[in-house]
């Protein structure tokens, strides 16, 4: 599957997870210990929308301070939409930056959809909801992390060691494995 194929089920299915939050679970603990539903829910909106920013070559926001509109749902999909929308726009050859300074552009997307895809599945886990990605796309997900996660990164962005999965792990449980998370 093509990374930007990828990162559209990413945002359809992380639409989904966030449409599926209720108000009383704001306060609730996420599997990111730093953050409950809430920060997790301006955390993730906000670098859909930075990434988004940068790939344009618009002004970069701090993600972790935009302000939730009340239908987080509809802000969401709107961000994902226009982030969609700038790679489909940009191409994922050449050079971009996110954030982080210029890197290659097929980087940035998989750093896009790799973090869109977890913090779904955290947000899913914190509000008991499905945790299950389509198989296909949990394997591509897979994929692209395991091109870029390497220790610095992992250090760097606050993600655990791998864990080793289950022999009878679906695709799922072993991309969040290699996240450093338990299924």
């Amino acid at each position: 599957m093509e990374t930007l194929d990828a990162l559209a089920q990413t945002f359809d299915h992380a639409t989904l997870v966030i449409g599926g939050v209720r108000p009383d679970q704001m306060s609730e603990a996420t599997p990111c210990s730093e953050w409950d539903v809430r920060a997790l829910l301006t955390h993730t909106v906000g670098v859909v929308t930075n990434i988004g920013n940068g790939v344009r070559g618009d002004q970069m926001v701090d993600p972790n301070a935009i302000a939730l509109e009340d239908d987080v749902e509809a802000q969401f999909r709107t961000a994902a939409a226009a982030t969609l929308a700038a790679w489909h726009s940009a191409g994922i050859d050449g050079e971009t930056n996110i954030g982080a300074g210029p890197m290659p552009a097929s980087m940035a997307a998989g750093i896009n959809l790799v973090d869109t895809t977890t913090h779904a599945w955290d947000l899913a886990r914190a509000t008991g909801q499905p945790e299950e990605l389509p198989a296909d796309l949990a394997t591509t997900v897979l994929a692209v992390a395991q091109t870029f996660l390497n220790d610095d990164i992992r250090n760097f962005a606050g993600i655990g060691a791998a864990i080793e999965p289950d022999v009878n792990a679906t695709p799922t449980e072993k991309l969040v494995a290699y996240l450093g998370r338990r299924s």
